[in-house]
Parts: structure tokens; sequence; C-alpha cells
């Protein structure tokens, strides 16, 4: 391989040759630049952006967030939830129904509304999704689901498939539970959006349309305010009041459904928190989880550190999994502590006044730290949507990183 100059004789005039030279390469950087504009832009063209009101959900007697979509023509309510995949809805007809104000849904009066067979990739995906097998019906040949929840909830039907309508923009052949059989603690939602990272989730389902990229900003518990789920990459519709800053998602083979963070520190009130478990084992961010729970070791550091500078008030019972309560209702004003989450590469999440304490009583006689310890040490932590009011949270499943900015939720 030898350079073109070598065949061109010799060389007589050389600096204007090198000058010819540098500005036809200039020209091929300019031209590749252009080319890389072209395929960047139409990549990002090709991809849409669709904005959803997300409110909570008190008045359907449930601390988890709801937002409302189509479903063949039928509008639905249901909750937000990170730590699933498969999104459901309630169907007629049905053997275990809890009580929905909403209409359930009805697959036959749904003209675009189609069986999933058991031969299909959705059923097959029913256990890497769930946990569980998808069972073949014959009679009708249909793709049977089952979905525990921790809490013992669960969810069973059969999977279909129609369209769903996400803000403006309609995802056809939408994949999902028609469930039959359900009971547990989803207060009086008709189902629930399952936006974890497997192929059954909303978010894999729509990431040829969005991108894999979505957001969220949660309101406090008043049932009139609302935020936003916004599913798509542009940023542009944020309103964020700081900047985003970002940190990676932990991969973990036998959790990776689930959005898992290294939780490297935490400070109160500017100091420091100081506990041998930050940076081991991970923490995991879920909107479906209302309460944040740290390993042991971490909650007592951060409650002796909380109750050292929020001190002289009267103790207050405790409340359930919640330990450290006050009874402010002597005081017009405290100054509460700020509290802040760090993690891996410099991504900190400040968390909202509103999300640091729990009002259990509307006196403010009973008032609670909203944190609670783990059993054990190895378990692993969960970072709740009561943390999470007021924030910026962007998931980007494709380049496995997520992000925190502070926003004062509201919708437009």
């Amino acid at each position: 391989m030898k350079h073109r100059d070598h065949c061109s004789g010799p060389v007589r005039d050389w600096t204007r040759i090198l000058q010819r030279r540098l500005i036809a390469d200039d020209i091929r950087v300019r031209s590749l630049q252009s080319q890389i504009r072209k395929i960047v832009s139409s990549r990002t063209e090709s991809l849409s952006q669709t904005q959803i009101p997300i409110t909570s959900g008190v008045k359907l007697q449930t601390l988890n967030y709801i937002v409302m979509v189509t479903l063949g023509s039928r509008n639905i309510t249901v909750i937000v939830d990170t730590g699933s995949d498969l999104t459901w809805v309630q169907c007629q007809p049905c053997k275990t129904c809890y009580t929905q104000p909403e209409p359930l849904f009805n697959p036959q009066l749904s003209p675009s509304y189609q069986s999933v067979q058991c031969n299909s990739r959705a059923c097959q995906s029913l256990q890497y999704a769930t946990g569980n097998l998808g069972l073949c019906r014959n009679n009708p040949p249909t793709c049977d689901y089952l979905v525990t929840y921790g809490d013992g909830s669960y969810t069973r039907g059969e999977l279909g498939q129609d369209n769903l309508l996400l803000g403006t923009t309609q995802i056809d052949n939408f994949v999902f539970g028609c469930g039959r059989n359900n009971k547990g603690l989803f207060g009086a939602a008709s189902g629930l959006m399952g936006l974890g990272r497997n192929d059954l989730s909303l978010i894999s389902q729509t990431s040829h349309v969005f991108g894999g990229v979505f957001s969220y900003c949660l309101p406090d518990t008043d049932s009139e305010a609302s935020g936003s789920l916004i599913i798509g990459g542009d940023s542009s519709v944020y309103r964020n009041s700081t900047p985003i800053s970002y940190t990676r998602m932990v991969p973990n083979l036998q959790l990776d459904t689930f959005y898992i963070l290294n939780l490297t520190g935490t400070s109160i009130g500017g100091v420091a928190v100081q506990a041998p478990s930050f940076g081991k084992g991970g923490i995991l961010i879920d909107s479906g989880t209302v309460i944040t729970r740290l390993a042991p070791s971490i909650y007592r550091a951060i409650k002796t550190e909380f109750l050292k500078q929020f001190s002289g008030y009267p103790p207050a019972p405790g409340f359930s999994i919640l330990d450290t309560c006050f009874n402010l209702s002597a005081y017009e004003e405290v100054n509460v502590p700020t509290v802040k989450l760090q993690f891996e590469g410099g991504a900190e999440l400040s968390v909202d006044i509103t999300g640091t304490f729990y009002f259990v009583k509307s006196d403010t006689s009973q008032v609670c730290l909203a944190l609670a310890s783990l059993s054990y040490e190895d378990e692993i932590g969960i970072i709740g949507n009561y943390q999470q009011r007021n924030t910026r949270i962007i998931y980007d499943t494709k380049q496995s990183i997520l992000g925190f900015a502070k926003e004062t939720c509201s919708f437009t």
C-alpha cells in the first residue's frame, strides 16, 4: 500500500499541493458530517413522543400513580409500575374481579381484539416476564397467564392484543393480559401498566416507536395534582429546574427486568452519612413501591443523623413500617433537613419535601420520616415513589442509564 503521491513524479510546488489536499480534506469532513446529520436526523424524526397526565391514585384507594389510556375503544385507568412487565386489565366475563368504577374491558365489543396463540413469541416470553409459564387452552385456543406479586396480589387470564392509544399515538397489536381472575392491592384501578425491561413490557413493545426512553414526574398525593408520563426521548419538553444527572443501570442477569442502580452515599442536611452497605448489592428504583426501603445499616445511619438535626420535637408512636415519627401539631413551621441520595457517576436524587414526611394524621400529631429499614443487610433496597415526587426521572433502556432532575410536576 503506497501513498498516491508516490506515482506522481517529482514534486514542483509542494506548498500548493498541500493546500489543495487540505481543502479537499475539509470538503470530505463536511460531507461526512452532513451524512451523519442526515442519518441521525432521519432516525430521530422517525421516533415519536407522547405525553400523558399522571396522577396520584388516592381517589382510587391506592398510593400508586395512575394514567388513563385507550385500549380498543375503551378508556381505562391503570397503575404505572416500573417493577412489572405485563400490562393487564380486568376483562368481561370475569370469574373473580375486584370492584372498579369503570366498566370492565369487553374483548367481544372490540373489533380489533385478537387472542394470542400458544406458539407465539409473546406466549413463550411469559415465564421470563412473570415467572410463570404460559398455559395453553384448546377451546378456545388461547395462551393463559398468571402473575403473582410480592404482596400476595395476583391476576390470571389470557393474553390478547388490541390497539392501544397513548396520548395521541396509537400502538397496533399491543399484547396485554385480559384478567379474568384478579385480587389484591390494586385499589379501584382497572389494571396495571408494566414499564419493566422484558419483551412484553410496554416500553419494549413500543421501542420501535419511542426508542426505549420514557420519563415521569410524580406529583404529590393531592388528587387534583397532575404530573406527566412522557414516552420518548425528546428532553426539550421537560420542565426541569436543575440539570439532568445520569447514572448507569447496574446489570444483573438474575434481575434484568428491573431498574437497578448503585447507591454510593446519602446526605442529611448536607452532612454525609457513612454506612458499610453503600456501593454494594445495588438498589431498585420502582414506581410501584410507595416507601423507600434501605439496608438496615444505611437506615440506622440516616435515622441517627436525621434525629440529630431534627431535634427538640416531641416523638409520636410509630406507624406500620415507619418508626421515626413526631408530633408536630403545636408548630406552624419546622425546618426539615434535606435528604439526598447519591449514585455512581455523580448523579443525585434530592428528595422533595413532600416525600420526606408521611403524614399519618392530617392534624400533624403523627408525622413520620418516610423511609423504612429492610429486615436483612443482604436484601436489595428499593427507592419508592414517595421519594421520587417532583423529580423528572428519565429511563433510557437503550443506553442503560437513568437520570434525575428537579421539576415541579404539572401537566399542560
